[in-house]
């Protein structure tokens, strides 16, 4: 085939696709229809899920299945934006690594709205001023997210879905690598890339900063200044990256909540997230945990938090395999209950792949 044909090909196969896309979108719209009418929520992350592993099964190449996910992400929130103007609220401002895994998971299509704190995004959601928000509960290198974990406490909202995103710190600036005098960086990457900062800029002025976008700002108005943050920081301040992955752990990855108003059905690979508070007695929190041994349930993180209520008392966060409509989750929720002077569940969601 000549070139001409090559290209006659790809217009012939592009009208195709815009057709089929049309197509699919207007099931799209019958479904968005259909599930209103029920009472449901329009975003489901287990058939969004389902969707991605079956296009991928059926990818033969050459384009990767990571190739496939991003384009079908789009294609998603294109649809999703048709089906019903939607709002996705997160910790901002623009360019941090939270509005990255916001889009990562909705996609580009969608309206976002960048909020000052954690309470904020909680706030929006549950007033309905945003249909979902997004934030950070806990880094690989720094542990959990505190003030996300106090924020369930008093809300009522629910985890709907998580976003686990590779961090990837990057060195940028306007000058070369040997003029940066002064390095602006937040606290949590200041904390993943120390070892490196001692050995590469011993000497630098150190400056932290609120957010990640905030250090790419500042850096970008000085002229032999540098900072530390993600691509997407860089490309919205417009400043080259002079050097990748510059975190001390090459593993490191922060895991995002995605918060709503109602629990998603099974997808078959679930994790269930609840708190529960122990009454004050010898043995109490032993007994709390026999249940999931009892059911064979893997417990995957537990966390205590000062209840802020009364002195020495503490609420304990769990997560475990499962979803809450399982039958073996179910009962060791029950007899939790009985070890407990108080149980919450805070959502069963698709496990991250």
């Amino acid at each position: 085939m000549s070139l001409a044909d090559h290209r006659q090909s790809i217009d012939k196969i592009d009208a195709q696709i815009v057709k089929l896309l049309n197509e699919r979108t207007r099931h799209v719209l019958e479904i968005g229809h259909l599930k209103r009418r029920a009472g449901e929520e329009i975003y489901a992350p287990h058939r969004e899920r389902a969707v991605l592993q079956r296009v991928c099964k059926t990818n033969q190449g050459p384009l990767t299945d990571e190739a496939i996910r991003a384009i079908y992400r789009e294609i998603m929130s294109s649809a999703l934006a048709v089906e019903k103007p939607m709002t996705i609220a997160y910790l901002g401002p623009e360019a941090t690594f939270t509005h990255q895994a916001a889009m990562q998971r909705f996609g580009t299509s969608l309206r976002y709205a960048p909020l000052k704190t954690i309470a904020e995004v909680f706030s929006e959601v549950a007033k309905r001023h945003a249909d979902f928000g997004v934030v950070p509960i806990e880094n690989s290198t720094e542990g959990v997210v505190t003030h996300t974990l106090d924020m369930f406490m008093d809300s009522d909202l629910k985890i709907v879905a998580q976003i686990v995103l590779p961090i990837q710190q990057c060195l940028m600036s306007k000058a070369r690598r040997n003029q940066i005098k002064k390095l602006y960086i937040h606290p949590q990457s200041l904390a993943q890339c120390r070892g490196w900062l001692q050995k590469s800029f011993p000497n630098a002025e150190i400056i932290e900063t609120s957010s990640n976008a905030r250090s790419a700002e500042l850096a970008a108005k000085e002229p032999h200044a540098g900072a530390i943050a993600g691509l997407l920081a860089a490309e919205r301040y417009g400043l080259p990256v002079l050097e990748h992955n510059v975190q001390d752990n090459a593993g490191n990855a922060t895991r995002f909540l995605v918060l709503g108003r109602q629990i998603p059905p099974p997808s078959g690979r679930d994790r269930t997230s609840l708190m529960f508070c122990i009454a004050d007695r010898v043995g109490a929190l032993h007994g709390a945990i026999i249940p999931f041994r009892k059911y064979h349930i893997n417990m995957t993180k537990i966390e205590s938090r000062p209840s802020k209520r009364k002195a020495w008392e503490y609420y304990f966060f769990v997560d475990c395999d499962g979803h809450v409509n399982d039958s073996k989750v179910a009962k060791a929720l029950n007899d939790l209950g009985e070890h407990c002077v108080f149980v919450k569940v805070l959502g069963s969601y698709p496990n991250a792949e």
